[in-house]
């Protein structure tokens, strides 16, 4: 069997814990007992980190409820605990993250699992050096191939070979999302910017910065269709691309093609929103970068000129109106005036976009936009008796990814609706004291993916966001 994300659809907490699926059991059981640690034993973890249990330690003791102060002691380190692979290569650090239950590194995952660590790599050199093995490691995969999502620990070859699309032995997938490139840019801004260490921006990374510049403006598809196309055999449709891989038509506006979302399903309009706010974002750090750091004004100014015509093109053509909300964002465009109202779980997203710096969170067309994504105006919006919440194609009808309960709770302002997040995660784990990839809206017994890292790290920056923002909030029980 083929394990990706989607092969997890319909796997219980048990199977999902690698019962018959060849995939090596992380926890303990499928029901954890009572408030126990579901931790692996300090001899089993794959990472220690001393500021990373100085501030578990911390900010537990900070946290009255005692389910949810359980759930973050499980989950903030599971990244460490369970899927980073450290090493040392010709003297540089090199890290390889797994996602959890998938045995391969997407650029996205792996930026995002490590990220609510960086904060604390001035405390911890060792932590330090785990995040420059994943900057280094990212850096040799931009270049291997940046259409790539998703790579091998080495030249292994995968279960995808068969893709039609321009595969090499170093590959898991290939998947040609926006995001990919962004996300590596944001981990190595931020690890910059709060080290004040740029041995990292050397002669590879500024190569892999200049290939994702390349590889955007290939994707602007003014001079032809590019060199990426994706078909795969399969009985889900968004799970390949049509018109011979290419994707659906668009219309040369100065925005970038995204083959596919951040959840790995095939976009409808191939002009993804969120994630061409994000590519402003990161051009403009990549800018810094190198105007700062490497003492490229050429390249920086190559990296400013294009996040101005983005954003410029996101303006013209990203708006659009809803007969209930008024001027709201969409999900996805085609640049000849057709338009997607929708958004998805997976971050990029409508609703993530001032957790990436892409937009001010009090910004009237976000908090427009943000009321039809929390809505049942939004198809992939889902109430039910467990919770309610964003979920998306990629699991199903349905389906609340604890990934958008989380990422609503993080982008939130109002004290009432982050308490009504925690509640919502604190009674749809399941028993297991960890995350999942998605739950059935009427039972948060069914669900996918019991290992996944990023949906449990990220429940530690929320949790840590409200201590450091909201600290009464943690004074009550849930």
């Amino acid at each position: 069997m083929k394990l990706t994300r989607r092969h997890f659809i319909k796997i219980n907490s048990v199977a999902a814990a690698g019962i018959g699926l060849g995939v090596t059991p992380v926890f303990a059981s499928a029901v954890a007992p009572a408030f126990e640690s579901q931790r692996p034993k300090l001899a089993d973890r794959k990472f220690t980190s001393k500021a990373v249990e100085a501030i578990i330690k911390k900010v537990k003791a900070d946290i009255k409820d005692p389910e949810v102060a359980w759930l973050f002691e499980n989950c903030y380190p599971n990244t460490l605990d369970t899927t980073v692979n450290y090493s040392e290569k010709d003297g540089k650090p090199d890290t390889f993250v797994i996602t959890g239950d998938i045995n391969a590194m997407w650029m996205r995952d792996s930026s995002a699992q490590v990220w609510p660590y960086l904060p604390l790599i001035k405390n911890d050199p060792a932590l330090k050096k785990l995040i420059q093995g994943v900057l280094s490691r990212q850096a040799k995969c931009v270049i291997i191939d940046p259409y790539a999502n998703a790579f091998n620990e080495g030249p292994t070859g995968s279960e995808w070979d068969s893709d039609r699309t321009t595969m090499k032995p170093e590959l898991h997938e290939r998947k040609w999302e926006i995001d990919s490139l962004c996300y590596p840019v944001r981990l190595a801004y931020n690890y910059w910017k709060i080290s004040g260490d740029s041995s990292f921006f050397d002669e590879n990374w500024q190569k892999a910065g200049k290939i994702i510049l390349a590889t955007f403006k290939e994707q602007q598809r003014k001079d032809g269709k590019g060199p990426y196309f994706f078909q795969r055999k399969t009985e889900t449709q968004s799970d390949t691309a049509p018109n011979r891989g290419y994707g659906n038509p668009i219309k040369p506006v100065g925005l970038i093609c995204s083959i596919f979302r951040p959840s790995d399903d095939a976009t409808i309009y191939p002009f993804l929103i969120p994630s061409n706010y994000f590519a402003v974002a990161s051009l403009n750090q990549m800018a810094e970068m190198y105007s700062t750091i490497g003492h490229d004004n050429a390249t920086a100014d190559a990296c400013k000129a294009l996040a101005a015509e983005v954003e410029a093109a996101l303006k013209q053509y990203a708006v659009g109106h809803h007969p209930q909300f008024g001027q709201v964002i969409p999900f996805e465009v085609d640049g000849y005036g057709n338009q997607l109202f929708m958004d998805d779980s997976n971050v990029p997203s409508l609703l993530a976009l001032p957790y990436l710096d892409s937009v001010k969170v009090d910004d009237p067309l976000y908090q427009s936009t943000r009321k039809f994504v929390l809505s049942d105006s939004n198809p992939y919006y889902f109430k039910g008796t467990a919770a309610e919440g964003i979920g998306g194609p990629h699991v199903g009808i349905g389906y609340i990814w604890p990934m958008a309960i989380i990422m609503r709770g993080i982008t939130s302002t109002d004290k009432a609706e982050i308490v009504q997040c925690i509640k919502w995660l604190k009674s749809t784990h399941a028993g297991t004291g960890f995350m999942h990839e998605s739950f059935n809206k009427d039972d948060a017994k069914d669900f996918t993916r019991k290992w996944f890292a990023w949906a449990n790290t990220l429940f530690g920056e929320l949790i840590l966001k409200v201590h450091e923002h909201y600290p009464d909030i943690l004074q009550q029980t849930f």
